[in-house]
């Protein structure tokens, strides 16, 4: 047999023998469709896999630079587990940048100043340096983009715009609950000197009072008195609302809107808060006192109230647990005591700050697109667990359903991993699970829901005004200044008026009427 006829014959074979196995398999098939099964087909894949050597490509980690403020001391670095997990889940490569709260306006404006940006940044929406950073295009507009974002898409359309400029979305919005504040008062305390929950402005300064002069610790010394406050002003905010003042803008009988400080209640409520300084109802050094230690003079037995968001007392009661554990809650919570013109409290704006994109960091819009995947991923269920509680197992674990916390403010090493990190969440979409069902939660959630029906709205609230955004630091300083001075007695009624008029011819007619403009449009 030649060569040839060897070589005819071996195909032949290699035939009949292909055929023979195609009938084999099409008889085993029992007359159904000749399919892989998933098993053969992974085998197969793994296959062709090892022989062609072929990984598939992986993207590689987006790098992210992060500004946020904190409000400890002990905070994470870079080998934080939980930082670490947030960079597996997200596929990226974080630089956290904390800055204490206290300098965090400060630092902001240096850093808009500086053309130097993070990737993304805690802002004031309200800053006149980032409004002015905005418009001049130092930000990515964000809102063309968020409808392609699970998450990012479920934004609430009024809180979109009351954190917007000029209408549009340069910063996502940290989501806050609307009727978040409430009242905190030790609960021993009360009782000790046989008081009830404030229903009225006059109970809620008979109750202050007898905090100061009643011996509420019973310790028979003189070493109490009633409400901490510190430099940050959110207290006295509240509290003017309280008395019927606006929040921030209000309407004055005509349809114009008018700044709070020119109301009469505002002067109502100055004078009500000179008087619990002049009693000694309120620490001499709130005008300096840090923020930071602000929740100390109430845990260390000092002062029996607190003014300030209501699920604070969840922080209060557990600082007070750590120190002398008991069954029975310290703290109490309570809606705003009535004013004079009816029940009514400040509400949030629905965010606290936002979180804005860097032009000059992200330069193209595929860039964009990527860190957009990534906040909106701080939205997961996960993310928002990881960032406000730590790991599972090892900062806290889940009971019955609710998140149990297995970290005390004493585990400072444990803490830090995670502590300031929930600064860049912005709670848009999934909700998690809630702390443990304890009575204390609870009441918190019942002030929550009450207070929806007595929140005072800001009507200027959307409006960006161009006076603002040039004078409106300066603006807020002579005010903020002249309530400080009026409420220690460097000033007087006389005083308060000059300081307003210095107010009004520094900028603020221009800005009332600016404002006033803005609103007859909007209508």
């Amino acid at each position: 047999m030649n060569t040839k006829q060897k070589s005819v014959k071996k195909v032949l074979v290699i035939l009949l023998a292909t055929i023979m196995m195609i009938s084999v398999l099409a008889a085993c098939s029992d007359g159904s469709t000749n399919v892989q099964t998933d098993e053969e087909k992974k085998t197969t894949d793994n296959k062709v896999k090892e022989t062609t050597n072929e990984e598939p490509t992986k993207e590689e980690p987006l790098k992210l630079s992060i500004m946020v403020p904190s409000f400890k001391t002990e905070l994470p670095d870079d080998n934080s587990p939980v930082i670490k997990a947030l960079e597996q889940y997200t596929n990226s490569d974080v630089t956290m940048q904390f800055v204490p709260n206290s300098s965090y306006p400060d630092k902001m404006n240096i850093t808009l100043a500086s053309g130097q940006l993070p990737t993304i940044m805690v802002v004031d929406r309200n800053s006149a340096s980032y409004i002015n950073a905005a418009r001049s295009g130092a930000f990515w507009e964000l809102g063309p983009y968020l409808d392609d974002y699970p998450n990012l898409s479920q934004a609430n359309s009024i809180v979109l715009n009351n954190s917007s400029v000029d209408g549009k979305t340069y910063g996502i919005y940290r989501g806050r609950t609307l009727g978040r504040m409430g009242m905190t008062i030790n609960k021993d305390w009360m009782k000790n000197v046989g008081l009830e929950a404030p229903k009225t402005i006059d109970e809620f300064y008979n109750l202050l009072k007898a905090f100061k002069e009643n011996d509420p610790d019973q310790n028979g010394k003189a070493d109490t008195y009633g409400i901490v406050i510190t430099k940050y002003a959110g207290p006295w905010d509240i509290m003017q609302v309280w008395f019927g003042a606006p929040n921030k803008w209000g309407e004055d009988g005509s349809g114009k809107l008018v700044p709070t400080h020119t109301t009469p209640e505002y002067l109502e409520a100055l004078k009500f808060f000179r008087k619990l300084h002049d009693e000694g109802l309120v620490n001499e050094d709130f005008a300096v006192m840090d923020p930071a230690i602000w929740n100390d003079p109430f845990v260390n037995g000092q002062a029996g109230a607190f003014v300030d968001v209501a699920d604070n007392a969840r922080r209060l009661d557990s600082k007070m647990q750590d120190k002398a554990k008991r069954e029975e809650h310290y703290v109490d919570v309570f809606q705003a005591p009535v004013g004079p013109k009816g029940h009514r409290d400040m509400p949030t704006s629905g965010y606290a700050n936002v979180l804005a994109v860097s032009k000059s960091t992200v330069k193209t819009e595929e860039e964009l697109k990527r860190v957009l995947e990534f906040m909106d991923k701080l939205n997961d269920i996960d993310m928002q667990m990881l960032l406000g509680y730590g790991i599972e197992g090892r900062h806290y674990e889940m009971v019955d359903g609710h998140i149990h916390p297995l970290t005390t403010p004493e585990d400072v090493a444990l803490v830090s991993e995670f502590e300031s990190l929930n600064q860049m969440l912005m709670f848009i979409g999934p909700v998690t699970p809630t702390l443990e069902s304890t009575v204390i939660n609870e009441k918190i959630a019942e002030v929550w829901k009450a207070n929806e029906d007595i929140v005072v709205g800001n009507p200027a609230e959307p409006f960006i005004s161009e006076v603002y955004a040039q004078k409106g630091q300066q603006l807020d300083n002579i005010i903020a200044d002249a309530r400080i001075k009026y409420i220690v007695g460097q000033i007087d009624d006389a005083g308060l008026q000059k300081e307003f008029e210095l107010w009004r011819s520094t900028g603020g007619d221009e800005y009332i009427a600016e404002i006033n403009k803005l609103y007859e449009a909007s209508k």
